[in-house]
């Protein structure tokens, strides 16, 4: 039985970068709290967890003073800054920069769209953590639209700026989009065109894999999803495997394979989330290669 590792799978550059900058202070000796977990994976977080990283919630957050704080790959609302500073708190920025700069667009956006009563609409899993730090860039002014359902909220009638978090399916977005444009028409018979700007804030890294995952699912017999439970990226990059190959599994540990799914079987790929650690990867591909 043949088992290969998707070579795109692993971390993307925003989650490798915030996980390198907690290893360099951990690696110091610095006492490092982390506000919320670092990356959606339970086994790269027991890991970062025995090197000395402490993950903290934002109600604790707002009790701790004089002490170094890392902000994940996320990113955080204005708020989290400014109680850092009134707590003397050090920040320990680990903002993935595609996030950051979709935090400071869509902050223009909000500011440009006062002078025509416009409306900033960000497509979103509602709780996200990049969501509500995005959603903080407007001063609570900003609409959340998860699906079809939610845009009820937004006036078809008014200029509208839409923006994507950056871990969503490109084709669903495309969706919203346009959707929003028909409801414009039926609504007030404008131009869509003039009423609806669309930003296209999805990460290259998560949308390239998308295609690349199809054309490598249709390549085995089976796949092996390798993500955590919470991780948003992967739980829409497996739907996308599973759709062209229904022998797709979903696992977060290596006690979770079954080796009745590789009966009869002569080919194996492993893939994961940009939230998934290539070494997990590469060890699940280990157990299967032993069967």
């Amino acid at each position: 039985m043949v088992v290969e590792i998707d070579g795109q799978s692993g971390f993307c550059f925003g989650v490798q970068n915030a996980v390198e900058i907690a290893e360099e202070a951990l690696y110091k000796g610095e006492k490092v709290y982390s506000l919320g977990p670092i990356v959606h994976n339970d086994m790269e977080m027991e890991r970062l967890i025995s090197l000395g990283l402490i993950t903290i919630s934002h109600e604790e957050f707002r009790n701790l003073k004089n002490c170094k704080v890392l902000i994940r790959a996320h990113g955080e609302p204005p708020e989290t800054y400014r109680t850092a500073e009134e707590n003397n708190i050090t920040i320990i920025e680990a903002t993935c920069p595609i996030v950051k700069k979709l935090q400071s667009r869509i902050r223009e956006a909000n500011t440009s769209s006062h002078k025509c009563k416009g409306q900033i609409v960000i497509f979103g899993k509602p709780g996200h953590a990049e969501v509500v730090g995005l959603l903080g860039q407007t001063g609570g002014e900003g609409i959340l639209v998860a699906g079809p359902d939610d845009l009820k909220k937004i006036d078809m009638t008014k200029p509208v700026c839409l923006f994507s978090q950056t871990t969503m399916s490109v084709n669903d977005y495309d969706d919203i989009a346009d959707l929003i444009r028909k409801r414009i028409r039926e609504s007030s018979s404008a131009d869509p065109e003039k009423l609806l700007k669309v930003f296209h804030t999805i990460c290259g890294q998560v949308s390239n894999r998308e295609p690349h995952l199809k054309l490598f699912a249709k390549q085995h017999d089976v796949i092996i999803f390798v993500s955590g439970r919470e991780s948003s990226n992967g739980k829409m990059l497996y739907a996308v495997c599973k759709s062209v190959n229904p022998s797709t599994y979903f696992v977060s540990s290596t006690n979770e394979i079954d080796k009745a799914w590789f009966e009869g079987k002569s080919t194996v790929g492993v893939c994961g989330a940009t939230s998934t650690p290539k070494w997990l990867i590469e060890k699940i591909r280990d157990i299967i290669r032993d069967f």
